[in-house]
């Protein structure tokens, strides 16, 4: 069971903080029943779930350590853009992502769709809507737990990432020269 003040990632929500947990007066749930009364950092909205419902995903926020240890991983990812046939079929690809609520998998994603974006502008050709709406939605996901993880606001998210990543290539050709 999660705690008062606990930060979680809540279904497609993202990070929400836990602000009170008690009994529910809302119409329809069953007498007695605890719920969290969770409210998410990125959203102006409240949102009530039975502490023991597993209708919904939710998991900790990642530790410090670990959007450390993920973001000096991403030099390492190698991506492709995702290409479907139809609409759909893109759509699904991007949304089976999504459902994992992994940040790792949200990076790649990402990065996957940056490369298509990438291809779209040095071909000029417009990039497509559906990808544009599911980047977003992955930088959302990704740079609100990020954020959460590192204690600092959401828009610096990307520039401590370009900065961690530009060190890391740095030190790796530090490395390299001295070997």
């Amino acid at each position: 069971m999660y705690q008062v003040g606990d930060l979680i990632y809540y279904g497609n929500t993202g990070v929400c903080k836990i602000v009170e947990i008690s009994p529910s007066s809302l119409p329809g749930a069953a007498k007695g029943q605890l719920y969290y009364t969770i409210r998410p950092l990125y959203q102006e909205c409240v949102i009530y779930v039975p502490v023991d419902s597993d209708k919904v995903f939710i998991r900790p926020v990642i530790s410090r350590e670990e959007a450390e240890r993920l973001i000096d991983q991403i030099p390492t990812i190698r991506v492709e853009a995702y290409h479907g046939r139809v609409i759909s079929e893109l759509a699904q690809h991007y949304e089976s992502a999504l459902r994992t609520h992994d940040c790792g998998d949200l990076i790649e994603l990402t990065m996957s769709i940056y490369a298509k974006k990438r291809n779209a502008e040095e071909q000029k050709r417009k990039f497509g809507m559906v990808d544009e709406r599911f980047m977003k939605r992955a930088e959302d996901l990704l740079f609100g737990e990020l954020a959460a993880a590192l204690g600092m606001d959401r828009d610096d998210v990307p520039g401590y990432i370009a900065a961690r990543v530009d060190a890391l290539g740095r030190d790796g050709d530090a490395a390299r020269s001295v070997g």
